[in-house]
């Protein structure tokens, strides 16, 4: 096999996901994964520094992606229009990601070192989207406040994409939670609670 093999990083994700759901997060070690996927551990920290990345690889492209698709939204957009937009573009190309999502999400949510992990990708996607609505001249607590909320509804599209295996869009499903986070606040205020 190739010192740098580009198939590597791929059989290691595959087969961490497969022993995360056979025997839980906790009790799975690197030794484990490197095996599965036909590999030495010493050569799967050449790929990932730990377990738990091998679950979130690429994760560090997604801020950049984000901000520079808000950049490029519509200048005459909202700045919540521009935020919506760009992580629409940027969760269209998440389907080559769905046949392994499911599972990804499912392991996730059993370990809260996981849920933390992924709590940290989030909050580095929201300042991205605010630092680029910043960019775009938007106050910065409005940039902050907009940020938080396109991150909510891209949270939520997200679940609902992965819930429909991938047969809705994503833009289709971020629509869909930004109109129900939309329908909720405005019944909620105009109705005094």
């Amino acid at each position: 096999m190739a010192r740098w093999d580009p198939g590597t990083e791929e059989r290691l994700t595959k087969a961490a996901l497969e022993l995360y759901r056979e025997h839980g997060y906790d009790s799975v070690t690197v030794t484990q994964i490197a095996e599965r996927a036909g590999i030495t551990r010493r050569s799967y920290f050449r790929y990932f520094p730990d377990k738990r990345e091998v679950l979130f690889a690429g994760s560090e492209r997604l801020p950049v992606a984000v901000a520079e698709a808000v950049l490029g939204a519509d200048e005459a957009a909202s700045p919540l229009s521009a935020a919506l937009d760009g992580l629409a573009r940027v969760g269209a190309q998440l389907v080559a990601f769905i046949d392994r999502a499911a599972d990804r999400r499912a392991v996730i949510d059993s370990s809260a070192e996981l849920q933390e992990r992924e709590r940290t990708k989030m909050a580095a996607v929201t300042t991205a989207v605010e630092d680029a609505l910043k960019r775009r001249n938007v106050d910065a607590a409005k940039a902050g406040l907009v940020a938080q909320i396109a991150a909510v509804a891209f949270q939520r599209a997200f679940l609902e994409w992965v819930d429909t295996q991938g047969r809705e869009d994503f833009p289709s499903c971020l629509r869909t939670a930004a109109t129900a986070l939309r329908e909720t606040l405005t019944s909620d205020l105009e109705g005094g609670h």
